[in-house]
């Protein structure tokens, strides 16, 4: 073998290498965060998604219907919306259903931008745990105080007014608990969707023209405006100005026809 069929092997060896390389990194991953133990982390990823105008909405309800009917896992929808210039839809879902539900979004488009991060829950589950404890300390002490018998009526019915108020503040403290540990246990998932021609020259040409056209009509309407506002002014000028007119011609009459 000569030293140039040579170096053209190596060259397609590696040319191969790198070809094989790239399909398998893949754009469409994005995995699931769920945080280690002892950790308090509550995790959102933000999704840029280019695909053709004409598939955004389909793939959307297609998404919608995925997450409702817990196809990869637990979800929820949390928002959808659909405008001429952005889409994008919002789900809370456990960490194994973020992969699949990001490579259905991606699917026959691009993946042009994707962000993670997370929020430290920990100051405030520690600070609803304390709350908790320290009400049902006192839940506790007020029903040994309700088992007296010795109460009179009016001091009965303060201690059930008081004892109602905690259980109150006491549900308010579980039903927080309850959604912190929602978060902690799901990720929220942002896809924004965006038009995959809208950075070609010919959509910007288009969006060019578009836009003159509308500056014009705009235009056109502020001058008719203009014009309707004006025109009763104009209709008042024209009267006076002839009255104007002719009272000067009759005075400059008078003055050329006195006697020097």
């Amino acid at each position: 073998m000569t030293v140039r069929k040579w170096m053209f092997a190596v060259f397609a060896v590696l040319l191969l290498a790198g070809c094989s390389k790239k399909q398998e990194v893949g754009p469409g991953t994005l995995t699931g965060e769920k945080a280690k133990a002892g950790a308090k982390l509550a995790y959102e990823h933000s999704v840029n998604v280019e695909l053709p105008e004409a598939q955004i909405a389909g793939r959307m309800a297609a998404m919608r219907d995925a997450c409702e009917l817990q196809r990869f896992g637990a979800c929820n929808v949390l928002r959808m919306q659909q405008g001429e210039w952005r889409s994008s839809l919002v789900v809370r879902a456990v960490p194994g259903a973020i992969e699949p539900l990001v490579s259905m979004a991606g699917q026959g488009g691009r993946l042009s931008s994707r962000e993670t991060h997370a929020e430290d829950l920990a100051d405030v589950v520690s600070d609803n745990q304390r709350k908790q404890v320290q009400l049902d300390a006192y839940a506790k002490r007020l029903d040994e105080l309700a088992s007296r018998k010795d109460l009179a009526v009016a001091d009965l019915i303060t201690l059930s007014h008081e004892q109602a108020q905690v259980q109150q503040q006491r549900e308010s403290l579980q039903g927080e608990a309850v959604m912190q540990q929602r978060r902690l246990d799901t990720n929220v998932l942002t896809l924004d969707f965006h038009d995959a021609e809208a950075g070609s020259r010919a959509h910007r040409l288009g969006e060019s023209f578009r836009g003159l056209l509308d500056r014009l009509i705009d235009g056109l309407g502020d001058a008719l405006s203009a014009l309707a506002y004006g025109l009763p002014f104009l209709l008042l000028a024209l009267p006076l100005a002839w009255a104007w007119r002719w009272a000067w011609r009759r005075i400059t009459r008078r003055v050329i026809k006195a006697p020097a």
